[in-house]
């Protein structure tokens, strides 16, 4: 049996249930095992904003004339909001991933920054290592293929772009 263990910090910012939260929103989902697919995210984002930037690269007269370069400048232009979103999403688990493998917890008592610490048990940092190396360093996984992925997109497509 699981010893009780008196904690004084709310519930809300207890690490554990910060990656509970997460897991259960539907934007940080998104690179989970059970989330609504990264990938098809990511894509959606991009269609939604590909017109736009294809409408804001016909600006150029150069361009204008170029079709080709045209739609590849506007999908290059278009991955900045997938990786945008990669950028938050990093942050958001990075931050849950620190809150884990942290030995004590950083807390605010009434929201007017009279931070406390308060050291975690043996077992509630056990469980926290667990949860970190199995649920959130396998996420953080997907999210740093994601974003080289994007990024070496934005690279080939920029370079094509040049030699065109």
């Amino acid at each position: 049996m699981a010893e009780a263990v008196a904690c004084p910090v709310p519930p809300e910012q207890r690490p554990l249930e910060e990656f509970q939260q997460l897991t259960g929103s539907w934007f940080f989902s998104w690179p989970t095992p059970e989330g609504t697919g990264l990938t098809r995210a990511l894509t959606l984002s991009w269609l939604l904003v590909l017109p736009i930037c294809v409408l804001v690269a016909s600006g150029d007269w150069t361009l204008r004339h170029e079709p080709v370069r045209l739609a590849l400048a506007g999908s290059v232009a278009g991955l900045v909001l997938p990786l945008l979103l990669l950028v938050r999403q990093w942050l958001g688990w990075t931050y849950v991933l620190k809150r884990l493998l942290s030995e004590s917890v950083e807390y605010e008592e009434s929201g007017w920054y009279d931070g406390q610490i308060w050291e975690k048990p043996l077992s509630w940092r056990e469980k926290d290592l667990l949860i970190a190396r199995h649920e959130v360093r396998p996420i953080l996984g997907r999210l740093s293929w994601a974003m080289a992925t994007s990024a070496g997109l934005m690279l080939v497509g920029a370079g094509l772009c040049q030699a065109l």
